[in-house]
């Protein structure tokens, strides 16, 4: 039997409760027997994931649904495999319901050809849409739904007291979710995502990567200033709104305006 490490009243990590890092972080949130997980990981570490739950004395029955953050492969390939072990229901947002259910190796970034990277991503049916405001009951407490767009179209967070499971919306050191457009990634719906956390009076954010950390409005603030440039910046394609330089060019080009010094 092992010894619970919650980080906060109802809340274990997976991988802290480990004291080693699997994968993404997995959140196992209880009250009395009755408990959910938030993200499962890959399928390689399912069965070492359910190993410490069956070693905190969870009773694997009393799964009430399995959760995703949303329809990425490092956060979910292990769903299937974990449904079918705890005879429990998923959960995810509308919006992640296609690529879960036909296992999309393109949507769930499972496949990157031009990386090499091709990971099987085992479909599975979803049981409940879960859309913003939405409350899951678990015993005694109450996870509030938040949908914060901008990594993925759906992406979720979820509150609990003054506690954000926050997704990969940011991590301590002001990174955030890869920004891709084929992704389904979206800058502004990003920055708004942001500034909700940061406006928000919730004290600690708990993300699906990395370190738990206080929810500082300087980190948020720096973190979407630095959003708010990439929306001028040809380095982000189609997601960026306007690349300046072109104006820039036109003009030249209307001027005959050579560099200086030619």
């Amino acid at each position: 039997m092992l010894n619970r490490k919650t980080i906060f009243p109802g809340i274990i990590e997976l991988n802290f409760q480990a004291g080693e890092v699997l994968g993404c972080n997995v959140y196992l949130v209880f009250s009395d027997n009755e408990w959910v997980l938030v993200d499962i990981g890959y399928e390689e570490t399912v069965n070492d994931f359910i190993e410490i739950i069956r070693q905190l004395d969870f009773p694997l029955s009393r799964c009430k649904t399995l959760i995703a953050t949303h329809a990425d492969v490092d956060h979910i390939q292990g769903l299937a495999k974990a449904k079918q072990t705890l005879k429990t229901t998923v959960s995810c947002h509308t919006n992640a319901v296609s690529a879960i259910e036909t296992g999309d190796t393109l949507l769930t970034m499972a496949e990157i050809a031009a990386q090499g990277l091709c990971m099987p991503m085992p479909p599975v049916s979803v049981d409940h849409k879960l859309e913003d405001g939405d409350l899951i009951q678990v015993g005694d407490l109450e996870l509030e739904v938040w949908h914060t767009p901008g990594h993925t179209d759906s992406q979720l967070a979820f509150r609990i007291g003054d506690t954000l499971l926050s997704g990969d919306n940011i991590y301590r050191d002001g990174c955030i979710g890869a920004i891709d457009a084929h992704h389904g990634s979206d800058i502004n719906a990003f920055i708004q995502s942001l500034e909700r956390i940061r406006d928000s009076d919730v004290k600690w954010l708990a993300p699906s990567h990395g370190p738990i950390f206080r929810n500082e409005p300087d980190l948020l603030n720096k973190t979407i200033e630095r959003l708010q440039s990439y929306l001028q910046m040809a380095d982000f394609g189609t997601l960026a709104e306007h690349w300046p330089l072109m104006d820039q060019w036109e003009e030249e080009v209307a001027e005959g305006k050579l560099p200086d010094g030619l």
